[in-house]
């Protein structure tokens, strides 16, 4: 018995994306190489600007604390999917199953309020670009990482707690990877409706509002760079911008196509393989999508490999 849940269910089995063997190989050898590129791109992205003291200003700190934020959040899911895939029995203990939710939900909506966030330095830097020091000064960016922080903290923590109180009497195989909210609230011995309604609510407008406000921004951006004159300035900053928005839609479109849907027992099953690309696959392409569309961070990383080498 588990205290304070009055629940009989210690423990809950993972079902997993397949059974097959052979597919459970090519899945973890996948999950594998992208986690290893998240851990390897985000370590160096951050190294760099640690490093490099040219990139010590607002937009790369942002860039700093994403890194930061996707190492942790894709290492919620990936290290435990990984030894899955190869358990005969994939169990999770009800506490930790509880904690993986709050620390998915925790990282996944920083991290989507931190896009926020980055949009707005943009429109700062390109609208006031002689005003931007000031502006987007540190204690701004200071309350701004933190803002992004407790908000992502808040509504993690809201649908955690609810979910944590209900009784779970019965069944205890969950219908997914790992453990999310949906796939578990289908083993509640109770009634969820109000859990399924805060959740489209409150992760819908969650959801939407940060890309209403990042779509905003850049609407804004576009108009300053069109009234431009300096053709190379406005291809450099296009290209930022560009990368921006692919790595805001990698993130908010899964999570738009996995919690704002109706819950029935084939969007779950879509839900397990949409899972894969918005737990493991932005984070490990936020780093090449940022090195590869930034000068500064190509300069800066060929700058610090002569170091190393010479």
């Amino acid at each position: 018995m588990v205290p304070g849940n009055k629940t009989s269910v210690t423990d809950f089995v993972l079902l997993g994306l397949t059974d097959h063997t052979r597919l459970q190989i090519i899945l973890f050898v996948c999950v594998l190489i992208i986690y290893s590129l998240n851990l390897t791109g985000n370590f160096l992205i951050m190294l760099i600007i640690i490093s490099d003291s040219s990139l010590h200003i607002p937009m790369y700190s942002f860039l700093w604390n994403l890194a930061f934020i996707d190492i942790c959040y894709s290492s919620v899911v990936a290290p435990k999917m990984l030894s899955d895939l190869f358990s005969t029995k994939k169990t999770i203990s009800f506490t930790g199953c509880i904690l993986q939710i709050h620390f998915l939900h925790f990282l996944g909506g920083s991290e989507a309020i931190l896009f926020s966030a980055m949009s707005y330095d943009r429109y700062v830097a390109i609208q006031n670009p002689l005003r931007y020091s000031s502006i987007m000064n540190v204690r701004l960016c200071l309350q701004l990482s933190l803002g992004c922080l407790m908000l992502g903290f808040l509504h993690s923590l809201l649908h955690t707690l609810l979910t944590a109180k209900l009784p779970f009497c019965g069944p205890n195989v969950i219908n997914h990877l790992f453990c999310d909210i949906k796939p578990l609230l289908k083993l509640a011995c109770t009634d969820t409706s109000l859990n399924l309604h805060l959740l489209n609510g409150v992760t819908g407008i969650l959801i939407t509002a940060t890309l209403f406000l990042t779509i905003l921004s850049y609407v804004y951006i576009s108009r300053c760079l069109m009234k431009t004159s300096n053709t190379e300035g406005r291809k450099h900053a296009f290209a930022i911008c560009s990368a921006h928005l692919t790595a805001v839609l990698l993130l908010i479109g899964t999570a738009l196509f996995t919690y704002i849907r109706p819950s029935s027992q084939s969007s779950l099953d879509q839900d397990r393989a949409a899972a894969v690309l918005y737990t493991v696959l932005p984070p490990a392409l936020n780093p090449i999508i940022y090195s590869l569309r930034n000068k500064q961070i190509k300069i800066a990383m060929k700058t610090m490999t002569r170091k190393w080498l010479f």
